[in-house]
């Protein structure tokens, strides 16, 4: 008799602790997903001649240009000192699939702004200056030997 009442606790025990673990282990939250970044990725291999007089903006440090045809909406290619440049998307992290959304340079000739949601980032590195969006602008590998800018992702 000793030894049953042993094995009823030890069993009352052990399934006490198992369903103590199931539930322990059913109350944790899930993972969340990290949100994806709003701009997609496009491919971007670019070749501009900035001494060039049809790139007269650029051939100045602070000067900037629009260029079409490349990255998610175009892109800003700005001349950030005499040896390196800068190349951000034009697609909004507010408004990323809005065209209407692609951002503008300001008379500052500084702040991008997405005229649409009228969130501003900087044009020196596309980071967050006042912005709905948590993200910054998506930018574009440069590389200047004096006489080719090569701007790629």
């Amino acid at each position: 008799m000793c030894m049953s009442g042993y094995r009823t606790k030890y069993w009352i025990k052990l399934t006490f602790v198992v369903f103590l673990s199931l539930a322990l282990h059913s109350c944790k939250k899930k993972k969340e997903e990290p949100e994806q970044y709003p701009i997609p990725n496009i491919p971007v291999n670019v070749t501009i001649y900035p001494n060039d007089p049809t790139n007269f903006k650029i051939q100045a440090v602070g000067g900037w240009q629009y260029y079409q045809g490349a990255g998610y909406q175009g892109l800003i290619i700005y001349r950030k000192t005499l040896q390196e440049f800068v190349a951000i998307d034009r697609a909004s992290t507010v408004n990323p699939n809005n065209s209407g959304a692609a951002v503008k340079v300001q008379s500052d000739n500084f702040t991008l702004k997405d005229t649409v949601s009228g969130a501003t980032w900087q044009i020196v590195d596309g980071a967050i200056m006042n912005s709905s969006s948590k993200w910054p602008l998506r930018l574009y590998g440069c590389s200047y030997d004096g006489n080719v800018l090569l701007v790629r992702n």
